[in-house]
């Protein structure tokens, strides 16, 4: 009796690479759970998805570094295998149509090569930490960066692990921009609400920023009274460690729309720039 083949699927022609975001209500998304959701808009859109051989066959979507659960992002990173060429302007446009409001799709460029998780090795954040004066914080930044380790203990999978917060940390310091709601767009009273922004490198084990805020705590005793605000305002390279880098200026815009975005400020690069030419940003 012949052995049962299973059906092969069409080529990959096209791959497109879409930047999402997670806001609102929508950051207590798991990745899992935007998974799931992106694969029903594919369908609902009627995407010409490509899907991979074998007896289940699976839409063919790969994922970059993505947030934890719980943390908004104005940058998070897929790649679309398509089996018929489309316009990433219509992709964009049809897939944030799908999806839920939250979870939009805010640009979307042609791959031109390259691995996409080549070009992202950090990450910039924005922590909101109401209750905390400025004040409080400038010295507790100082402390933590000072220190040559900060070691902090986190729960995994294989149960309790100490990790060097310290290490990983390209950059901490308060936002600079003293314009208030921009800024810091959850805070009743920005008086009494650090802002700070912090550059992570990614590393294994992963540092997250609520490692780092566990090492402000163990540095110096500096402990939100409530639950801070974390946000994801850009990815990509460190711009000293390439050759050739520029700073993106095509991330999460100033709040004025004018002057450079935080990514370029914190010195990334744009994980999109060498695919640019067919962007489409909201």
């Amino acid at each position: 009796m012949a052995r049962v083949q299973p059906e092969q699927q069409a080529p990959v022609v096209q791959r497109v690479r879409i930047r999402y975001t997670k806001r609102g209500p929508l950051r207590f998304t798991s990745h899992r759970d935007f998974a799931r959701a992106l694969e029903r808009a594919v369908r609902r859109a009627h995407l010409p998805i490509a899907y991979s051989s074998g007896f289940h066959p699976h839409p063919r979507i790969s994922y970059v570094s993505a947030a934890p659960t719980g943390v908004a992002s104005e940058a998070e990173y897929a790649e679309i295998a398509l089996q018929k060429r489309m316009d990433p302007a219509d992709l964009r446009r049809d897939l944030d149509a799908a999806l839920p409001p939250g979870l939009d799709v805010v640009e979307a460029v042609e791959a031109q090569g390259g691995g996409l998780d080549e070009r992202i090795e950090a990450s910039l954040w924005r922590l909101e930490l109401p209750g905390v004066a400025r004040e409080a914080a400038t010295p507790a930044i100082e402390a933590f960066l000072s220190a040559d380790e900060v070691l902090v203990e986190r729960m995994t999978k294989k149960g309790l692990r100490t990790i060097d917060a310290r290490g990983p940390v390209a950059r901490l310091s308060l936002n600079s921009d003293e314009s208030g709601a921009e800024t810091a767009p959850h805070a009743a009273d920005t008086d009494s609400c650090a802002i700070l922004d912090l550059v992570v490198q990614h590393v294994t084990p992963s540092v997250r920023p609520d490692d780092v805020l566990a090492g402000l705590r163990v540095a110096a005793g500096l402990e939100p009274p409530v639950p801070p605000r974390v946000t994801r305002l850009a990815q990509g390279m460190i711009a000293e460690h390439g050759e050739g880098a520029t700073p993106s200026v095509t991330g999460v815009e100033s709040g004025n729309g004018a002057g450079p975005s935080p990514a370029a400020a914190a010195g990334l690069t744009d994980p999109l720039g060498p695919d640019r030419g067919t962007a489409v940003t909201a």
